[in-house]
């Protein structure tokens, strides 16, 4: 991967950034994507933020080698933090867990007034970032369902708007994702058939646990999840 061909999951979050915006990427890693988003004329600006110090020079690296600095600004800093109020339009966040993009959102969600879009690809969880999208007046406009590599990848891109527009079964859609729901795609389906064994797995070792409170909220819990899962796929 390089800044002239991402990977196939970050060319995907790529695509949905709107052309001419102002872009943020938080976590970037080495500023593949703000650069592949700048040399190809999708953003004028962008923003590379970086918490870590050696991913952060990795970032400033790259952006001077390809002769990028007065486009990209690198700034280390935790999370939203790297951003001026007002500064940017889009922000991109991928490659970490749901719940820590969701807490990145929550502690910098001061700096997301002037922000028209989000695009999100949580490793593992999305149904906390879809939470916090909801609870938070953000509207789920796209979502996306890709395997590279052997590993499924889910990107969440939401608008300000009716955050209960997708919504008609909220419960069975925050965990599965409505859109992706409708698509059903081949790796939607891998995803779900392998977390329905895993849920399987652990629920036969908890029936053969002593029994306790903890253990009864975690049985019912994975069998309502198991409930849900399996209706949607027998579909």
């Amino acid at each position: 991967m390089n800044t002239e061909k991402l990977s196939q999951r970050l060319e995907a979050v790529a695509n949905y950034i709107p052309r001419g915006s102002r872009l943020a990427d938080i976590g970037s890693d080495h500023a593949y994507l703000p650069c592949y988003a700048v040399k190809k004329g999708v953003v004028p600006f962008a923003v590379a933020g970086e918490v870590v110090e050696g991913p952060y020079q990795s970032a400033k690296r790259q952006v001077k080698m390809k002769g990028l600095d007065e486009q990209i600004i690198v700034r280390k800093g935790n999370g939203l933090e790297v951003i001026a109020l007002g500064e940017i339009d889009c922000v991109t966040i991928a490659g970490m867990g749901g719940a820590l993009i969701a807490s990145i959102l929550e502690e910098g969600k001061n700096k997301l007034d002037s922000v028209k879009r989000l695009i999100l690809q949580p490793n593992i969880s999305a149904l906390t970032t879809r939470q916090w999208l909801l609870d938070n007046a953000w509207e789920l406009i796209a979502e996306e369902i890709l395997e590279e590599d052997d590993k499924i990848y889910e990107i969440v891109v939401a608008e300000k708007g009716d955050p209960l527009k997708p919504y008609k079964n909220l419960q069975k859609e925050l965990l599965l994702g409505p859109l992706l729901m409708k698509q059903s795609s081949a790796p939607f389906q891998k995803k779900w058939r392998n977390e329905l064994k895993n849920w399987q797995r652990i629920l036969k070792q908890l029936e053969n646990a002593a029994e306790s409170e903890e253990t009864i909220l975690k049985k019912k819990e994975l069998n309502e999840k198991i409930r849900m899962v399996e209706e949607v796929l027998d579909k």
